[in-house]
């Protein structure tokens, strides 16, 4: 009966080493066989840190607020008046950014009409942004 339980202790035993043998194998392998691709993306060439000074830009400010009343820079005007004080603005400021305010409140078709009359005065670009309580 002593004779079987140490056979049994010393069978139970299980040798590492030649598992670990294969496995550093394989990671040798797959080292060596991968291939280093370049991936393709977009290249782009980054801002410089160099003092330059942009020209500077002024805004225009057009508001709407709730009861639909239309403002430029804080004098209230007509609808139809907003594309020639664009076109004011623009001709004495180099970089003209405008900026449109609106309330919750006000119809999609006013704000379309607005933005329309802005980019017919020559300004491409159009910030829109709901006024905050």
């Amino acid at each position: 009966m002593r004779n079987r339980k140490i056979k049994s202790q010393e069978t139970s035993e299980v040798d590492m080493t030649p598992m670990l043998d294969i496995v550093f194998i394989m990671l040798i392998f797959f080292i060596v066989t991968t291939t280093f691709v370049k991936e393709s993306g977009i290249e782009f060439n980054q801002p410089s840190t160099g003092k330059t000074s942009p020209e500077p830009s002024q805004a225009m400010l057009i508001k709407i607020d709730a009861n639909e009343t239309l403002t430029v820079n804080g004098r209230e005007v007509l609808a139809d008046s907003i594309r020639s004080n664009v076109e004011v603005s623009k001709s004495t400021i180099v970089n003209l950014v405008v900026f449109v305010q609106i309330a919750e409140s006000v119809r999609t078709g006013l704000l379309v009409s607005v933005v329309d009359q802005v980019r017919l005065a020559g300004i491409a670009q159009v910030t829109v942004s709901r006024i905050s309580r």
